[in-house]
């Protein structure tokens, strides 16, 4: 006899007999991933009813011999090729009506993965990531799984280090502050979010003997607070700008300091390159003389210490991140 399906064959007559309904369960999946400067969900196209043509969270129904979280992980292989490594519960589902076929109860789960490629498998006629900001509408309730599993993502990075599996081995401050930011939907002081990341003691600064792509140059970048700045009136400086706005005002060719459109665009160069800036760029962006070359965007690079914050949970510490 199958203990794994607990004695039951299909095709067995029941000894015993409920007047209660029996309901189906099934399992679905919010999966999201970061591009480098957006969120981003995995929807599938229903390829058969009800709602078929509409888009959907990855899921289906569970088998007689699987728990829910081995049929999530299984329906998002069958209808995506995608496989992460780890999901977690986010709740369970159980609407009256939910579902127009018959009384059906889902265990939603949520995770985080690369932006690897999908495809359409199984039941799903199309697989795809979607940007949190440009979704269609959905089938079933999963806006509402949508909406919570977001914020049980945004709950969890602020008692866990979530996300760093969706950025390189290495990576830049700026990179981390920008997931960050897209998870929790605000802003934040580059200064003072470094300084709240590095006082965890979870990153381990990569040197060039470890990484063999830093050059000495990107290694030892300065950052904006180090780059010199000539001397200039506060007149320079708009009434809802602060000081360091002067370190870019600095680099523009004429009083007033540049057009607030190529100021933007230069920042934004700044925080999503990591190639040494050169005269090209300096004349790209007008400015009044070129970057010296020793300076990079990439300031320093990190890696994620597991060991040091298996450390700290050891210890019971709870530090919020």
């Amino acid at each position: 006899m199958d203990s794994s399906l607990g004695g039951y064959f299909p095709g067995d007559v029941f000894p015993y007999h409920y007047k209660y309904e029996h309901m189906s369960v099934t399992a679905d999946c919010a999966i999201f991933t970061f591009d480098g400067k957006a969120l981003k969900v995995l929807l599938i196209k229903r390829g058969m009813e009800p709602y078929k043509g509409c888009w959907a969270l990855p899921g289906g129904f569970l088998q007689a011999d699987e728990d829910a979280e081995q049929g999530a992980l299984r329906e998002l292989a069958e209808e995506t090729g995608l496989v992460p490594t780890r999901i977690k519960q986010l709740g369970c589902f159980s609407k009256p009506g939910r579902d127009p076929r018959e009384r059906v109860i889902t265990v939603a789960f949520y995770a985080l993965a690369r932006g690897a490629e999908v495809r359409g498998g199984d039941d799903a006629a199309q697989a795809e990531w979607f940007s949190l900001e440009n979704l269609p509408a959905l089938a079933f309730d999963h806006a509402e799984i949508l909406s919570q599993a977001r914020e049980a993502l945004r709950r969890d990075i602020h008692f866990e280090p979530v996300g760093f599996e969706l950025l390189s081995e290495s990576f830049r401050m700026s990179d981390l502050q920008r997931l960050y930011e897209a998870i929790l939907d605000r802003k934040f002081d580059r200064r003072n979010f470094q300084k709240k990341i590095l006082s965890l003691g979870i990153l381990h600064e990569v040197t060039p003997d470890e990484d063999a792509s830093l050059t000495v140059a990107s290694h030892e970048a300065r950052d904006w607070d180090s780059m010199p700045s000539p001397d200039m009136p506060s007149t320079c400086m708009e009434e809802d700008e602060n000081p360091d706005s002067m370190m870019f005002d600095s680099y523009f060719s004429f009083p007033g300091h540049g057009p607030k459109a190529d100021r933007k665009a230069f920042g934004e160069a700044l925080s999503g390159n990591s190639a040494v800036f050169d005269e090209e760029l300096s004349s790209t962006f007008n400015l009044a003389r070129p970057l010296p070359k020793t300076w990079s965007t990439s300031a320093k690079t990190y890696r994620f210490n597991p060991d040091a914050y298996a450390r700290m949970k050891q210890k019971g510490e709870k530090e919020e991140f």
